[in-house]
């Protein structure tokens, strides 16, 4: 997978930043209600999912409401000196027992200087959000003055194994990364139970303004342990490939050749895994004006599709080409004869989730280990594909059983499905390879600790039992079965 920095740093980020439970105490043992909500915002209903924690903020002295006694303005943006200020509260509360105490020893010409002087006295800020006093905060900026407005030693980190996990393996946060503003007070904040993210990823949306809703969740879950969120993220084991796409599968470095001759098959090959990487399915050259002919044109499109039973897994086996040769224009578009376009897209997906219940199933009983060789591992999957595939003698053109997605579903397969279907196992484990044809056969050519071999599953599995002899063939000893 791709995109994501490694699991290690990223938990030894948590885990640095993160005081030992042994040493942390529940933030909620030091707070008390100074006052009582008897529902004065009649703003906020008792259905809200933010209702518990407007009328702890409330309780705790730190909102009078919005404009006026009766209004919360839920939905209101805040701003970095309203932040700030309820920061600050917070802080002279925990400080003293009174919200006010702290910030009324510092003077100012603006309402909200006091509350900063003593936010930066106690080195809770420093100069960061000088000039920005008035405009709307971030989320990102919430979480940097959230997460040191209190001492570290008052928070347990009840997430931080699964926040760990979660991020560092790319599956959640992941509009969270090395680049963003406050990266590791965001993380910190997952870790105590402060955030869990507005979507199912757990995204933060950094750049996002800070609803006072919101503000008032992550303010009251840092006074009181009882509103935390223990995250309940499902993080699928290490070995897992769950998530992963058919676009994972392919490595491009974004070279992309406009104008390929026919005959270079490298440049072609470029620009196929570029397509797919992006998951796509349309490639546009062009040429010069008036230099195509029809014959160049027949012979790009079968070179194109030549290079695209390369990557048998990827479902394509047709092409349809068109151009201009007045414009010099060519457009080459990549579908399967065994579905509609508008069926792409399910059986690429459904292919993809079988696929990787195979790979997940074979590594939790234990088949595949971390400590197997390549060919080792290929030839788990050998044997697999060999027991849970039958050849189709039945079929014809236009049948499944030339697709992956059959051989998987059904067990039903002919060469092209048997090779489809191996290929992904293999891509998944992270073995490079393509495939070698004739004109009515196809089969897996896979790079296995250093070395290039020849292997068929459908020759594999046409014997009665699982002939071994065409697996990690040469190519010599690959070629000499059609002599």
């Amino acid at each position: 997978m791709k995109r994501h920095l490694l699991p290690l740093i990223l938990a030894a980020l948590l885990l640095a930043a993160s005081p030992s439970p042994a040493a942390s105490a529940a933030a909620g043992d030091v707070f008390s209600p100074i006052r009582t909500y008897e529902e004065q915002f009649t703003d906020v209903s008792t259905g809200d999912w933010y209702y518990d924690n407007v009328k702890a903020l409330y309780e705790l002295g730190l909102t009078n409401g919005q404009g006026r006694a009766d209004r919360f303005d839920p939905q209101g943006s805040l701003s970095v000196a309203e932040i700030l200020t309820m920061a600050a509260r917070l802080r002279s509360l925990y400080e003293s027992g009174d919200c006010e105490a702290g910030p009324s020893g510092y003077a100012g010409g603006q309402w909200y200087e006091p509350y900063v002087s003593y936010l930066q006295d106690l080195q809770v800020i420093g100069g960061e959000f000088d000039g920005s006093y008035t405009r709307p905060a971030t989320r990102a900026e919430m979480a940097r003055v959230l997460a040191r407005t209190l001492p570290e030693a008052l928070f347990d980190p009840i997430n931080r194994d699964i926040a760990a996990a979660g991020y560092g393996r790319g599956l959640y946060i992941t509009d969270v990364t090395s680049s963003t503003p406050y990266q590791q007070e965001i993380l910190l904040l997952y870790d105590w139970g402060i955030l869990d993210g507005t979507d199912g990823t757990g995204s933060f949306c950094p750049t996002d303004g800070i609803p006072r809703c919101q503000a008032a969740a992550m303010v009251t879950r840092l006074a009181y342990s009882s509103l935390r969120i223990q995250l309940d993220w499902d993080i699928p084991p290490a070995y897992s490939r769950r998530g992963t796409a058919m676009e994972d599968l392919i490595s491009s470095d974004g070279t992309f050749y406009p104008a390929p001759e026919p005959d270079a098959a490298q440049e072609i090959d470029a620009n196929i895994r570029h397509m797919l990487s992006q998951g796509e399915r349309r490639i546009l050259l062009q040429y010069p004006p008036d230099s195509l002919s029809r014959e160049k044109v027949d012979a790009l499109t079968q070179a194109f599709l030549s290079a695209a039973r390369l990557y048998v897994e990827q479902t394509y086996n047709n092409v349809l080409c068109s151009y201009s040769a007045r414009s010099g224009v060519v457009s080459i578009s990549f579908s399967s004869s065994l579905y509609g376009i508008s069926e792409t897209a399910y059986y690429r997906e459904a292919t993809m989730d079988l696929a990787i219940a195979v790979h997940d199933e074979l590594w939790a009983a234990g088949d595949i280990t971390e400590g197997m060789t390549a060919s080792e591992k290929a030839r788990v999957y050998y044997t697999w594909i060999c027991n849970h595939c039958r050849y189709d003698f039945a079929s014809t053109d236009t049948s499944m059983s030339h697709s992956g997605y059959r051989a998987f579903a059904e067990g039903l397969a002919v060469c092209d499905g048997y090779t489809a279907a191996y290929n992904l196992l293999l891509k998944l484990e992270g073995i490079p390879c393509s495939t070698a044809s004739t004109a009515d056969h196809i089969w897996t050519v896979a790079e296995l600790d250093g070395e290039t071999v020849h292997i068929d599953t459908t020759w594999g599995d046409r014997t009665g039992s699982i002939a071994y002899q065409y697996f990690a063939m040469t190519e010599a000893e690959s070629l000499a079965r059609f002599a």
